[in-house]
């Protein structure tokens, strides 16, 4: 809509609830997951062509979805199923499996899609799932640790809150200034996964 001129500004914004959700007998998940909201607001610039490589905007995006896995992270309820609120359920390993091989795979593609190299970016501001997948992912794709902004062990997992929790954090503290390549990053349940990168 922004694109389009349908939109001037945009408020996009993640929140969850995982206190209603979460059986609190589930060690696996109970002590992962928190409360949280955050919001990314996106306003539509022109940009003279001179200035397009280094204006800020979103370089590119990539979605996916894979129902197949739907069954590794889930609620097992719902008004259209038992009329419950129902409860998060989560196989950790494989969910821990897949999320590193598909987060990978997804911030290849942004970058190949922009023609850059994962030392071009300045920051990965990734879902906040865990220190391992964060670790992990960072690994695979040769970026080193420290430009990766973790807060899951202040926030945990607020599932899509996360991002943009973490974006707050690390502008706040001055290590996200303007003018820098931001790739963003996440997964969720179904599965679903993507990225985004940003000049900010």
């Amino acid at each position: 809509m922004l694109k389009t001129g349908m939109a001037k500004r945009a408020l996009v914004i993640g929140a969850e609830t995982f206190s209603r959700i979460l059986d609190w007998d589930d060690r696996g998940t109970c002590v992962l997951f928190g409360d949280g909201a955050g919001a990314f607001v996106l306003e539509a610039r022109d940009v003279d062509a001179a200035d397009a490589a280094t204006a800020p905007g979103v370089i590119g995006t990539r979605l996916h979805t894979d129902g197949e896995h739907g069954s590794l992270l889930y609620v097992d309820g719902g008004p259209s199923t038992t009329g419950t609120v129902g409860k998060l359920r989560m196989k950790g390993r494989e969910v821990f499996r897949h999320a590193v091989v598909n987060l990978a795979q997804v911030l290849r593609e942004v970058l190949d899609d922009a023609g850059m190299t994962g030392e071009q970016v300045d920051w990965v501001v990734p879902h906040q799932a865990n220190a391992r997948i964060l670790d992990a992912t960072a690994k695979k794709l040769s970026l080193p640790p420290e430009k990766v902004i973790k807060t899951v062990d202040i926030h945990a997992n607020t599932s899509a809150a996360s991002v943009p929790l973490a974006y707050d954090v690390a502008v706040r503290d001055g290590r996200i200034k303007p003018g820098d390549l931001v790739m963003l990053e996440a997964m969720g349940g179904g599965f679903t996964w993507g990225a985004s990168l940003l000049r900010v």
